[in-house]
């Protein structure tokens, strides 16, 4: 766990479908004459190392991306800055002020730049609202929104942004010589389309749904139409591969039910994220996960499913 989230004092418990975000915020000048605009986004505190103060890069000539600022030496690393308003195409005025905050997920360390933070929050995913066009301007980076009142804070999906500089290494999947039926839990389009293209090459049937509530609804689904037609589960489903962090309802939650059903408990369930970090593993297998894998090697969902379903690891 990063040492921020460990200063919280919070522990959350496994199953109650909550996470902490860290709330910042940045600056956007609509017009000249007028004070910038803060925008609010929040990320998930586990993914945050800690927040230094701007380091005043000047954008190289030769950078891979227009958000791409230079990279910093931090303790024993050298590790990239990214202007994370050139990705959401704000117009934000630097400023002696401005703060790095400083990640750690997917097997890198990566800052973004912000115009400042405010504080933490401890939020269930049930009040996050799926992302709209119209409350927020960027696509697939934002999987959410949590209503403050006076504010709404965009929580933002880093890995989205992080995927537009990993180079596609022309990794292969397994293929499996029966077809099996596989439903996928995750919020990002860009990830569900990446599982999709996989799973179907590994000649998985995929069900695709876009949060841990929508799984729960449609396995459940399947469970009625099962019992009604004297069915067992697995003609219907044989794995569950979800991410953990989603709006509505998160992987733990949605395993924990999975888990507790005594009909569907016998299904396999991958659960996936950025940050597998020690604790983070505890509370999968408390729930009863039967695998968890870090986001970088999901190209290894397709042969772990297998495995999985063909009772070749436990």
């Amino acid at each position: 766990m990063s040492k921020l989230a460990t200063d919280t004092g919070i522990l959350l418990e496994t199953g109650t479908n909550e996470l902490e975000i860290l709330e910042f915020y940045i600056n956007e000048t609509i017009k000249k004459d007028q004070p910038p605009v803060k925008n609010y986004f929040g990320i998930n505190v586990a993914k945050v190392m800690q927040v230094i103060e701007t380091p005043n890069l000047e954008p190289p000539e030769s950078a891979p991306h227009p958000s791409f600022m230079g990279t910093i030496p931090l303790r024993d690393l050298i590790l990239p800055v990214l202007d994370l308003s050139v990705w959401l195409e704000l117009n934000m005025p630097k400023t002696e002020r401005d703060i790095v905050i400083v990640t750690e997920f997917s097997k890198s360390v990566t800052g973004f730049l912000v115009s400042g933070v405010t504080e933490i929050h401890r939020v269930g995913w049930g009040e996050v609202i799926p992302p709209s066009s119209v409350i927020s301007q960027s696509t697939d980076s934002i999987i959410g929104l949590v209503d403050k009142g006076d504010h709404f804070i965009q929580l933002l999906d880093l890995e989205t942004i992080l995927t537009q500089f990993e180079p596609d290494d022309g990794i292969k999947v397994a293929v499996s010589d029966k077809e099996y039926k596989v439903l996928v839990a995750d919020d990002s389009a860009t990830i569900r389309m990446m599982l999709q293209q996989n799973l179907t090459a590994a000649n998985f049937k995929p069900t695709i749904t876009n949060n841990g509530d929508e799984a729960l609804r449609t396995i459940m689904g399947y469970k009625a139409i099962a019992e009604e037609e004297g069915k067992d589960i697995t003609e219907f489903v044989n794995i569950i591969v979800s991410d953990i962090e989603m709006p509505l309802m998160d992987g733990f939650s949605l395993t924990k039910n999975i888990k507790q059903d005594p009909i569907l408990s016998k299904l396999p369930v991958i659960l996936y994220s950025s940050i597998i970090t020690n604790e983070l593993r505890h509370k999968g297998d408390s729930v009863g996960a039967n695998m968890q894998i870090s986001k970088p090697d999901l190209h290894t969902i397709p042969e772990k499913a297998i495995e999985l379903i063909e009772g070749k690891i436990a």
